[in-house]
């Protein structure tokens, strides 16, 4: 068994050498160690080169592959290869092919062509992992065991009929008799009343508005199942080869969010997660640290992997822009900013044929004449530079509450207004601090909330009572809280919280909402300190709280629309409208003066500014995102540049550094 690379940041992404003739992969290996490449993943979409007939295996190619590898130094995070399935098992167990809510069978043809509830795929998948296992658990290249690709990608949800009696079975484990379940989804409503388990079907496509408990269950159903899937893999990986650590690679990219990651996260042995850029996206930059600083929270504030991003464009956008010079590296180092020790990309070698052709790589088509193959090279020597920082940790003293289930419930038809998308407020004021240069940490609200200093609660419309005493606790120990429209407002049943909104959180925040009133696309509102509100309003009463702004106009004129009531050494802020930009900033710079939390150094807003530390060791990662040059007063010595700084960095404009700092 080989070591995880901890000498450097780790470089490499996806190899795929059953797509090339086999006198290519020694020049792939050489271009590897000519780039910093120390290690790469294998074999996960090769199911059909592996098994390519039921129970016949083939593995004489890749224990070539792995020999080649282990003799250039380079660690592999070797695959199970059970990501999708191959045409002969399709063909064999048409039953296993997912369905549509609508009935409609998905064919193979693509990738993930597999139900998430099969037993068939899930006894065929185990057999190729412990086949797996047996081959290479001894061997010195391995490194890593990486269980199937990307869950949920394109498979989840299944309606199908196994999906069903998979669900029932589920249902009677959560709810333990009928009676409780009809209680739970509250089936008095609309004659859904049932007698037997036997008669629940998945939410599929009904007449109108499924109901929502089920809805949320199913989406609960339906993260569990393929984390069983995982798991099952995981034991005879754990049982035949020991020792050996296993992940599986997430997607916390903000629209994302089919899997609990919450519930998954304890059972990797390091979390890893893929990241792309969406073009579309008001602010790509920041989602991408977003995006870090979620997986982290996943990671328990521990280093993670980033398993996949890319060189430049991507293939399955509307239209696909490559990235500008620099941006691969500044893209790159944002992720080890927000916690990442590993650097990975889809993928080596970009494709000839197949549906990601098109998709960068880190070994372009043009070959190594190209500015992107010079960008990697570069990429890979500062990799190189960064070694002494592996292992060390953000710090943050800012947590941003994230709930996959709240989530889910949120995003459900039949609500106030469908204008209020879950993850939008905490987005938007994730990004506020960033350009401050405030990081933040993005966690379960069943996170330890001790340490921070500002706790913001964004739209976190389902809300357990064990999470609305932590957050109450943490203003109390005296954190400054912030809690946004429609929080609170259900239990973990998707229940309404009676007796007036914000429902668990209306003692903490001191104020009493009678009735909503959601603005209607493009409609604002003034308040009285200036500031304008748009998506949101609601009719307020105070209960212990006071106003900081008032609705200035319209029928809530004079109507309270952000309150703080005082908590303790603490205090909590309601914010029942949304502010955007100069506004929101305003807010969050009260918050952050109150809660005694700045950026490291004081420059422009633009700036991203991180520290990661280590012992007594220091790190600053600086990027700037503005389009002019900036200067921040640190003195070090930049492991990008590999020069020192002697109280002036000089950013050029998306310029990044990295500077072990001299405090």
């Amino acid at each position: 068994m080989r070591s995880w690379p901890t000498d450097r940041v780790a470089l490499g992404g996806d190899y795929n050498p059953e797509q090339w003739p086999r006198d290519v992969w020694p020049q792939d290996v050489a271009l590897m160690r000519e780039a910093g490449v120390s290690f790469v993943s294998v074999g996960i979409f090769a199911w059909s080169a592996l098994e390519p007939e039921p129970g016949r295996f083939d593995l004489g190619w890749l224990d070539e592959v792995m020999d080649l590898l282990h003799e250039g130094g380079i660690a592999v995070d070797l695959a199970t290869g059970t990501a999708s399935p191959p045409p002969w098992f399709s063909h064999r167990y048409p039953d296993t092919l997912p369905v549509t809510r609508d009935g409609h069978r998905l064919w193979p043809g693509g990738r993930q062509a597999y139900c998430p509830s099969s037993t068939v795929f899930r006894d065929h998948a185990v057999r190729l992992a412990e086949t797996m296992a047996q081959r290479y658990r001894d061997h010195p290249a391995l490194a890593m065991w990486h269980v199937s690709n990307e869950y949920a990608c394109h498979n989840t949800p299944c309606y199908c009929d196994t999906c069903a009696a998979a669900f029932r079975d589920w249902l009677r484990r959560r709810y333990g008799d009928v009676a409780t379940m009809n209680d739970a989804w509250g089936t008095s409503f609309w004659s859904q009343r049932h007698t037997t388990f036997e008669h629940v079907l998945p939410p599929r496509q009904a007449p109108t508005a499924s109901n929502p408990t089920q809805l949320l269950d199913y989406r609960r159903f339906s993260s569990d199942t393929l984390l069983d899937q995982f798991l099952a893999e995981r034991a005879v990986l754990e049982r035949v080869s020991p020792g050996v650590p296993i992940t599986t690679n997430f997607m916390t990219l903000s629209h994302f969010r089919h899997l609990d990651y919450t519930r998954w996260a304890p059972h990797q042995d390091v979390v890893s997660t893929d990241h792309y850029l969406v073009a579309t996206q008001a602010d790509p930059g920041a989602e991408l640290s977003f995006s870090g600083d979620l997986t982290r929270g996943l990671a328990g504030g521990a280093p993670w992997l980033l398993m996949e991003h890319s060189t430049s464009a991507v293939n399955w956008q509307p239209v696909n822009p490559a990235k500008a010079p620099g941006q691969m590296l500044r893209n790159s180092l944002a992720h080890v900013a927000h916690g990442a020790d590993t650097v990975g990309f889809f993928q080596w070698r970009a494709s000839a044929a197949g549906a990601e052709k098109f998709h960068s790589a880190l070994l372009p088509h043009a070959g190594t004449e190209s500015r992107l193959w010079r960008d990697v090279v570069r990429l890979g020597e500062v990799c190189g530079r960064l070694g002494e920082l592996v292992g060390s940790r953000v710090e943050a003293d800012v947590a941003i509450l994230w709930d996959y289930e709240a989530g889910w419930a949120c995003d459900q038809p039949s609500h106030p207004s469908q204008l209020v998308a879950y993850g939008d407020d905490a987005h938007q004021l994730h990004a506020t601090l960033l350009h401050r240069g405030i990081t933040s940490d993005v966690v379960s609200p069943a996170a330890d909330l001790s340490s921070y200093r500002l706790v913001i609660v964004p739209t976190l419309y389902l809300m357990t009572d064990a999470g609305a005493a932590a957050v109450t606790a943490a203003a109390q120990a005296g954190a400054q809280v912030l809690v946004t429209f429609f929080s609170g407002i259900v239990d973990e049943h998707d229940h309404i919280r009676l007796g007036g909104y914000p429902g668990a959180l209306r003692d903490l925040l001191g104020v009493w909402v009678e009735e909503f009133n959601p603005l209607r696309e493009n409609e604002t509102v003034q308040l009285d300190d200036g500031s304008v509100g748009a998506v949101w309003s609601e009719r307020l009463d105070l209960r212990g709280a006071q106003a900081v702004a008032s609705y200035a106009e319209g029928p809530l004129a004079g109507v309270p629309a952000i309150t703080r009531r005082d908590v303790g050494a603490g205090a909590a802020w309601y914010l029942a409208t949304r502010l955007q930009g100069e506004h929101l900033d305003a807010l969050v710079g009260r918050l952050v003066d109150a809660a005694g939390v700045s950026a490291p150094y004081d420059c422009p807003r633009g700036v991203e500014l991180v520290r990661r530390t280590s012992g007594t060791a220091s790190y600053l990662f600086a990027l700037n995102h503005r389009d002019d040059e900036v200067t921040v007063p640190v003195t070090g010595h930049d492991l990008v540049a590999d020069v020192g700084t002697d109280g002036r960095l000089v950013l050029a404009p998306g310029g990044v550094a990295v500077v072990r700092e001299r405090r």
